[in-house]
């Protein structure tokens, strides 16, 4: 798989379509229109949820700002993806990062949410230089497939325990440090909520995360859980947020894990969409690799040094896409109509501002379901594959961190493979990777001691 990742230098341009011979591939214009409408609804969810997240008690971050951050990324990374990669991937703040982002660096580590800001910055920069240079061939080669899956795997363990912690099932303890929360109101409507979303799923239904949002936080205002909002519509915030990151707040030392953390989160998540709904669904080139891997690639990087830069976490291509693409989008115009989708989000803080997290805790909860798909893929068979992949697993939600989860990874993969005697086995880069690793984590100790 790492092979496939790698796009062939003597792969089409970034449009296939130039060639007379593609014409008669090019779906009506209307197809793509109603493909594009469908990957929006899909995941417009994102619009709420995102917000939500970035602006929990204590970091600081504006709703309105978040919101209007979240949208103006979606709307201009999808609409680069159409116009420059000729892809019909639509791109927003991915979930996970936005938690570790959130919970994790602002919350958890004390960060600055400006200085949160700069760290999205500088790893979109790697991930850019990357990208358009031949290590993002070596990287791909090196990591292994199970910490791949190992980290997709955690994100969403971490993502479930955030909701199932939203929607009140879970709850601190001084003991046993989490418990069994009460069975309250807010429960049994993320519970309502869950069954809604399910129910929708089952009719393969676009609008199945909306509906579920929607019939919560209609339920939560009948209960006066939450209140309506005293106008329907605003204008964008665009001053709370946009270009307040601090870049060079970002580049001490013992930030430098986290960076590297988002910047391979990033990678493996762009590379997994692309190559499994580009197999899926047929977009590949004359040579059987994902068609513009490269260009979808450096899009990704610069919505990650983007949001950096709006004022939200990290931005990536959407798995969702692939409802568009099954509705028979196949060309970027598929993209740009899903970003003209997002405009008119710009004008509706106030309603979104009402929905309470009870209502976002199923969506939490069923995206972290997803991502832990992955984990029946992890290989059992011998302890030195599997051991640092279940580290990667088990140590993400535990500690709270994608860093810890990813850089522990690397460490026991190269340690176990060198004491089984399958040092041949160990790319270079991935020797190069550990050892990277072992650093930043020793400069995070040093760090967190000096704080």
């Amino acid at each position: 798989m790492g092979i496939a990742m790698v796009s062939n230098p003597r792969a089409r341009a970034a449009n296939p379509f130039g060639d007379p011979r593609m014409k008669s591939q090019i779906p009506p214009l209307r197809t793509e229109l109603l493909a594009g409408l469908t990957t929006f609804l899909t995941m417009s969810y994102i619009v709420v949820v995102n917000p939500s997240i970035l602006s929990s008690p204590g970091t600081g971050i504006p709703f309105s700002g978040a919101l209007s951050a979240t949208v103006l990324l979606a709307c201009l990374m999808t609409l680069m993806m159409g116009l420059y990669a000729d892809l019909p991937f639509a791109v927003a703040p991915g979930m996970g990062i936005n938690a570790f982002f959130t919970y994790t660096l602002i919350l958890g580590q004390g960060v600055p949410w400006p200085t949160a800001l700069g760290i999205v910055f500088w790893a979109g920069v790697i991930f850019l230089a990357v990208s358009i240079t031949p290590l993002r061939e070596n990287i791909a080669r090196a990591v292994p497939k199970s910490l791949r899956l190992g980290a997709a795997s955690g994100i969403g363990i971490f993502l479930t325990f955030i909701g199932l912690k939203n929607a009140g099932f879970i709850s601190a303890d001084p003991v046993t440090f989490v418990k069994a929360g009460s069975l309250g109101t807010e429960a049994l409507l993320s519970l309502g909520g869950l069954a809604v979303i399910i129910a929708f799923m089952r009719r393969r239904s676009p609008l199945a995360f909306l509906a579920g949002i929607a019939s919560v936080t209609v339920a939560a205002w009948v209960l006066g859980l939450t209140r309506f909002p005293d106008r329907l519509i605003s204008p964008p915030d665009f001053e709370s947020v946009f270009f307040r990151l601090d870049i060079m707040g970002a580049l001490k030392p013992a930030l430098l894990p986290a960076i590297l953390s988002l910047f391979f989160t990033d990678l493996f998540d762009s590379i997994s969409t692309f190559i499994g709904v580009a197999h899926a669904a047929n977009l590949l080139d004359e040579d059987g690799q994902p068609r513009n891997l490269r260009q979808g690639l450096i899009v990704d990087a610069f919505a990650t040094l983007g949001a950096g830069l709006l004022g939200t976490s990290s931005g990536t291509a959407y798995i969702e896409s692939s409802a568009g693409i099954e509705m028979g989008g196949r060309t970027g115009r598929t993209a740009v109509a899903a970003a003209a989708c997002f405009l008119p989000c710009l004008f509706l803080a106030p309603l979104a501002a009402m929905v309470p997290s009870c209502a976002t805790a199923p969506v939490l909860i069923l995206v972290g379901s997803f991502m832990f798909k992955s984990v029946r893929e992890l290989p059992v068979t011998h302890l030195e594959d599997s051991v640092p992949a279940f580290l990667t697993v088990i140590l993400i939600p535990l500690t709270f961190s994608i860093t810890q989860g990813i850089l522990w990874g690397f460490i026991s993969h190269v340690a176990l493979y060198a004491l089984a005697g399958r040092r041949r086995e160990i790319a270079p880069m991935m020797w190069v990777l550990a050892s990277i690793s072992a650093s930043l984590l020793a400069i995070e100790r040093v760090g967190a001691a000096v704080r």
